[in-house]
């Protein structure tokens, strides 16, 4: 069975996390084909945004807590972590669309997207300190980058679960919509963001990936010496856009 499934549509690439009978929950069988998906999205220039979503009733519960106690074999130490970074950094914009559980490394991974779309059922939470448990996917440093490290404590320490509107509230989830709406908001604002340049979004990602919690004129100053200039679809952008203005 493919336990995750790759879509292409136009531009977008919708890739499924395929375990609904076991909630989505994370193995290593899951990780290596996410892996390969996202190392075959780095040479496809045909694709411009990422979705990363579940099928069935939820994104995922989270790691399988039956691989956890049998001592799951990974390739390499921090092979799970280091794959979830190949995520992060690929140069096209990524969204995780949650709906229903989203817990602990189900959170891990949708926290390696650039940002969440929640449907209204979407519930998060960190149950590492529940089942005696560490982050080694990537909580203890994403988490308090997109919440906050006081917020990132609480949720950590009393492993609450959390509904979309507090996710939205403490800038875990960046737009939430009714479950009703879910499939077309995704498309949606993937079509929003392929509307612009590619160009302009690796180099963007770039930017604020080497920029992330430096003073301000360190940044301002990378900024600037880093920048990389204009797209090989800038003149066509401008000239279709002025075009347009004149007709």
């Amino acid at each position: 069975m493919i336990v995750v499934t790759r879509q292409d549509r136009d531009g977008l690439a919708i890739l499924t996390l395929n375990r609904p009978d076991k909630l989505n929950s994370l193995t290593v069988g899951v990780f290596e084909e996410l892996r390969a998906h996202v190392l075959a999205l780095y040479k496809d220039d045909s694709i411009g945004c990422v979705v990363l979503r579940g099928a069935g009733k939820c994104f995922s519960a989270g790691h399988d807590l039956a691989d956890i106690a049998e001592g799951e074999k990974v390739p390499s130490p921090g092979w799970h972590s280091e794959t979830l970074r190949l995520l992060e950094r690929l140069p096209k914009p990524v969204i995780a669309a949650v709906h229903g559980h989203c817990y602990t490394g189900a959170l891990e991974v949708a926290l390696a997207a650039d940002f969440i779309l929640a449907a209204e059922s979407a519930k998060f939470g960190d149950t590492h300190a529940k089942w005696a448990l560490t982050p080694i996917w990537g909580m203890s440093q994403r988490l308090p980058r997109r919440v906050g490290i006081a917020t990132a404590k609480r949720l950590m320490f009393t492993a609450e679960m959390i509904k979309a509107d507090e996710a939205f509230r403490i800038g875990l989830a960046e737009i939430i919509v009714p479950d009703a709406e879910f499939d077309s908001a995704i498309d949606g604002l993937a079509r929003q963001i392929l509307a612009n340049s590619p160009f302009s979004h690796a180099a963007n990602k770039r930017l604020l990936e080497a920029t992330d919690a430096r003073d301000m004129d360190s940044g301002l100053q990378w900024e600037i010496l880093n920048n990389e200039g204009v797209g090989p679809d800038m003149q066509a952008r401008i000239g279709a856009f002025m075009g347009k203005g004149r007709s």
